[in-house]
């Protein structure tokens, strides 16, 4: 394994160690330094081994570049993102209520393609890598695919129940080749709960076994407490479970449609809980109550790819998709204007007096409209109607 990643990101240069929040941003003429460094066998220069010193409590005095730090080029273009996120199935082992896929089957691309796919996004400098599914863990391919994005030095996050995670041969994938982050779902405070929400038998215990194996392996685990009309009054309990274990965790009470417009999982919402969104930190919607819904990136600085190699600006928008696997990358230089086009205000929103200051993305609004939802779960006009 690696200890440190350098790479391009942007127009800025990183220097970034998985599992760790601190990093370093680099000139082009460092950046360019440790470029050369690593191509002819030197060792790490003395400015880079203080810096992880000091960011990470690590010395690599002596040590060789090439050996110690992944030092990536930059992407060739002319498509260049820094960001993507990959479904790598959607068949799952729980059954949840509130799951935004409306259909779970479990297809995708086989071995071979998988791995031709993580090349490509490699090719276009994708850096920050969210592999979720589904259930990930699950998939026959994910330690092949996984192992293989590592070496190619991305920085990856890993979305899952933890009912795998306990596993031998996961924790010893993990040990060898470090994920930056396992985010698991605390679906209940307890077995019961937790069962009613996922209708899956031992959901909870295996996801406790999954988190605890995890941490006593080193590996940077965070808990993602999710709240629904099943525990919404465990809340505080689910707090006490995260903060017990000693992992961080945050919390998300907003329960969408499927992307597909279903409203199925709409009866899963807790009452007090009003909002939209995904559980990714990059999807586009999430409903902010301080501010107006501005400058999402989705399509342009990251994309979304299905268990098929279809790439959309996001998980929620997924109109027009682009076949990676038969148009490869110069497929992606039409994204961006297919994000725009979804991203304009038609249809239920086309003339609202509030879309100046709108806290949610067109996307996710068609969807809660194609669900006929109350329009106090995402609009303002909902919120001064029930006022």
């Amino acid at each position: 394994m690696y200890e440190a990643i350098v790479s391009p990101q942007e127009d800025l240069f990183m220097a970034v160690r998985p599992g760790q929040k601190r990093g370093m941003s680099l000139p082009a003429e460092l950046y360019a330094e440790m470029l050369r460094a690593a191509g002819t066998f030197q060792r790490v220069p003395g400015w880079f081994v203080d810096g992880a010193r000091r960011q990470w409590s690590i010395d690599l005095g002596g040590r060789r570049v090439d050996q110690t730090v992944m030092v990536r080029r930059p992407s060739p273009g002319p498509v260049t993102y820094s960001r993507a996120t990959y479904e790598i199935n959607k068949g799952c082992n729980f059954s949840c209520e509130h799951c935004y896929l409306e259909q779970r089957p479990f297809a995708g691309l086989d071995r071979a393609e998988k791995l031709r796919m993580i090349d490509m996004l490699v090719q276009m400098g994708v850096f920050w890598f969210q592999i979720t599914g589904g259930e990930p863990l699950i998939d026959p391919d994910f330690p092949v695919v996984y192992e293989h994005a590592s070496r190619s030095g991305m920085l990856i996050e890993i979305l899952t129940n933890g009912s795998r995670l306990a596993r031998p041969n996961v924790i010893d994938l993990f040990q060898a080749w470090p994920p930056h982050r396992i985010t698991v779902s605390l679906y209940g405070a307890g077995a019961t709960t937790a069962e009613r929400l996922t209708r899956t038998r031992g959901a909870f215990d295996t996801m406790r076994a999954g988190v605890r194996a995890a941490q006593s392996a080193g590996l940077p685990v965070e808990l993602t407490i999710i709240v629904t009309r099943h525990n919404v009054g465990e809340v505080e309990a689910m707090r006490q479970f995260a903060k017990d274990l000693g992992t961080p965790f945050k919390e998300y009470g907003s329960i969408s449609p499927t992307y597909t417009g279903a409203a199925g999982p709409l009866r899963a919402q807790a009452p007090s809980q009003i909002g939209g969104g995904f559980l990714e930190s990059e999807a586009p919607g999430a409903l902010d109550r301080d501010g107006a819904f501005d400058d999402c990136p989705a399509g342009h600085t990251f994309f979304h790819v299905d268990p098929h190699g279809l790439v959309t600006m996001c998980k929620i928008g997924r109109d027009s998709p682009v076949n990676l696997m038969t148009e490869g990358p110069q497929g992606l230089l039409r994204l961006p204007a297919i994000a725009d086009a979804q991203m304009l205000r038609t249809g239920g929103c086309s003339g609202c007096t509030l879309a100046g200051t709108c806290r949610v993305c067109r996307p996710l609004a068609r969807i809660y409209q194609e669900a006929e939802a109350p329009l106090h779960l995402y609009c303002q006009h909902g919120e001064r109607t029930s006022a």
